[in-house]
């Protein structure tokens, strides 16, 4: 499975890339309002930082809007990913953009149906909100089984489904026993997998037993 971080806040994004461990990026308008920052500037900075897909989501609803900020998007940095909503529109706008070659993330899925259609639009990730339908008295993983198993009906899909709306690690590994391609977390759920109580429970007596050696390694 493939790690993404969902942010904009450029310090937690180098941090977490200085691990390794970090594919790509996703930022909406509420992550870029947080920053405080020009979109254009943000997703410049991202793009310099991760090598991996960075989306971009678009401010537009229709279609020829769309195409007009994908365009300045795109001439960003070859690594930026169109985020588009799954609307009529936004399915119009990524099989344009799919067809010319560019990374597209159609976002705010909510149906097994609309991911299908995500897919044959060319849509190089799909975005189900998990978080969101849990929200509401529902399970966001049924909604990825659903998805997963979808696509690997048809082999002629490429679509990687991108697991949003994370809320604990709990979810990432649901996903990822599901077989979700990708999820983007929270910077502090990202970091959250790391931890423990037995492993700092573990290293702290094995830090002790060494320190009562009195030896050095370096």
């Amino acid at each position: 499975m493939k790690f993404f971080v969902d942010t904009a806040d450029i310090a937690d994004i180098r941090a977490l890339a200085e691990t390794g461990l970090l594919d790509g990026v996703t930022t909406n308008p509420t992550l870029i309002a947080k920053s405080g920052r020009n979109i254009l500037e943000v997703i410049a900075e991202i793009c310099a930082v991760v090598p991996g897909p960075v989306s971009a989501e678009v401010a537009a609803v229709d279609y020829e809007g769309i195409m007009r900020e994908a365009k300045v998007l795109r001439r960003i940095a070859t690594n930026v990913t169109i985020k588009v909503p799954l609307t009529p529109d936004g399915l119009r706008a990524c099989k344009a953009l799919s067809g010319d070659g560019a990374m597209v993330n159609v976002t705010l899925c909510f149906s097994a149906a609309q991911a299908l259609l995500a897919a044959k639009a060319g849509a190089t990730f799909i975005s189900p909100f998990v978080g969101r339908l849990d929200d509401i008295g529902h399970d966001g993983m049924l909604l990825i089984a659903d998805i997963v198993q979808i696509y690997k009906n048809y082999t002629a899909l490429t679509t990687e489904v991108l697991v949003a709306s994370v809320r604990n690690p709990i979810h990432v590994i649901a996903a990822a026993k599901l077989g979700a391609h990708v999820a983007t977390l929270p910077p502090a759920v990202l970091r959250s997998l790391y931890a423990h109580p037995l492993t700092d429970k573990g290293l702290a007596t094995f830090m002790a037993d060494w320190a009562k050696t009195g030896q050095t390694i370096a």
